[in-house]
């Protein structure tokens, strides 16, 4: 993912990793959202700010294919590239790339959408901020 429209950088921490010694695969999901919200804030976007206007944004479908585990104290980049899937699904591409070789660790496919009072709703409040940042909602599969 070479085109990625966001990165961000991010160490192990011992307390995330297993008896095994290696991160806890539920982990790498607050890795991913952690990227989402750096991303949201990059392009003027506030997600607690979204909730009080009555829109959430919700995953609806998470798929993570697990490459190779990280370890404790490993440095490490989540990539995120996002698009659009019909008129309300939002999907967001992410790669975790450990940082000493480059290998790809993780890679995910988080779909998501905004709702409004439970119900799902265009997500044009997004799209007109990404515009705003150089950022174009292209049709992913």
């Amino acid at each position: 993912m070479s085109d990625h429209h966001f990165e961000i950088e991010l160490q192990v921490r011992d307390y995330e990793c297993d008896l095994q010694g290696i991160v806890n695969n539920s982990v790498y999901q607050n890795y991913l959202e952690h990227c989402r919200h750096k991303f949201l804030h990059h392009v003027g976007l506030d997600f607690a700010q979204l909730h009080n206007d009555g829109i959430d944004a919700v995953v609806i479908r998470a798929e993570l294919d697990y490459k190779f585990p990280l370890r404790p104290a490993d440095d490490f980049l989540v990539r995120l590239k996002m698009g659009k899937q019909g008129r309300l699904r939002i999907i967001f591409q992410q790669q975790i790339i450990r940082k000493s070789d480059e290998k790809l660790m993780v890679n995910a496919k988080i779909t998501t959408v905004l709702t409004r009072n439970g119900r799902p709703v265009s997500p044009e409040v997004l799209e007109d901020k990404f515009r705003e940042a150089g950022i174009e909602m292209k049709e992913l599969a």
